[in-house]
């Protein structure tokens, strides 16, 4: 286990290929990488190509290039989940030898008859592996943590004493595990990413816990939503532009609230970066965990009136 504390600030944006980035993603990145930047932190990348049904092929490489085409280059090399999946195991065998784990039959219609969460049904039955998801025995759980932005957020008892799943029915390792693991061995000393995150983010906690390994500050940024949907890959949010990343880039200042100058509207994704970064101010970020946009892509950026 990674127990030694990192000599500096390192932040990280996590992206998943199952489509090109948008202007929701776009946010989460910015915000990342101006958090670490503006503190002469590491900025990492981590693909998360963790659940291949949902990938869609070359968004990996696409997604790579658009953050190139907005000036957020990162640090160190890349990490792929997919070349981890030892690491993973590692981790859970050696959980396996201190029976934390068990294997569950139960199927999701079955979990949602019992009320929606799991009930433990399978913990003391000593069920085969064959057919069977991985949970872990939830001896120490979290029911609140302290996010820099939103402040104190508590979650429902239920929900964190929940067993959850560490490794699905279907050999996939799973999400919660994965990028604890990974966020533990990259040093990561604060995780910045959008609030639909918040409610996993105790069950993260606990397993840094279990893990004995330093846990990172935790800042969630406000979502971008419209017409009452999040911006995302499954509502159809439209790719951004990587052809003109201006308009987006200075979007995604104004929605972050560190109200950019408007001559700078159609300025390139450097100039930008070169007045973001020495001037980004959390305070200024808006804490409630969604904002209203009244437009969805890049064609509808209006340019700024000129004071």
């Amino acid at each position: 286990m990674n127990t030694t504390a990192p000599d500096r600030y390192t932040g990280r944006f996590a992206p998943s290929p199952s489509g090109p980035l948008h202007f929701g993603s776009l946010i989460a990145a910015l915000g990342s990488y101006l958090q670490a930047r503006s503190q002469a932190g590491r900025w990492r990348v981590r693909v998360e190509d963790l659940d291949p049904p949902r990938e869609v092929p070359g968004a990996a490489d696409d997604i790579l290039r658009t953050l190139e085409a907005f000036g957020l280059h990162w640090d160190g090399e890349l990490v792929y989940q997919s070349r981890r999946h030892g690491r993973y195991q590692e981790i859970l065998e050696h959980w396996t030898r201190r029976g934390l784990t068990y294997h569950c039959h139960c199927t999701r219609k079955q979990i949602a008859a019992r009320g929606g969460l799991y009930t433990g049904h399978c913990r003391n039955l000593g069920l085969p592996a064959e057919g069977a998801a991985v949970r872990l025995k939830m001896t120490a759980p979290v029911y609140h943590f302290h996010d820099r932005l939103q402040g104190e957020v508590c979650v429902a008892e239920r929900l964190a004493e929940e067993d959850f799943i560490v490794r699905r029915r279907d050999g996939l390792y799973a999400y919660n595990l994965a990028v604890v693991i990974d966020d533990m061995d990259a040093g990561i000393t604060e995780v910045v990413r959008g609030a639909d995150l918040l409610e996993p983010t105790v069950r993260q906690i606990a397993l840094f816990r279990l893990l004995k390994a330093p846990e990172p500050a935790w800042l969630h940024l406000p979502l971008a939503v419209h017409d009452g949907h999040k911006l995302s890959k499954q509502n159809h949010a439209p790719p951004l532009d990587n052809r003109a990343p201006g308009p987006a880039l200075w979007q995604a200042l104004a929605f972050l609230g560190q109200q950019p100058p408007a001559e700078l509207f159609g300025a390139g994704a450097a100039e930008l970066l070169a007045w973001a970064v020495p001037n980004w101010r959390l305070e200024r970020v808006p804490k409630g965990p969604q904002i209203e946009l009244d437009y969805a892509d890049s064609s509808h950026f209006q340019r700024p009136a000129l004071s």
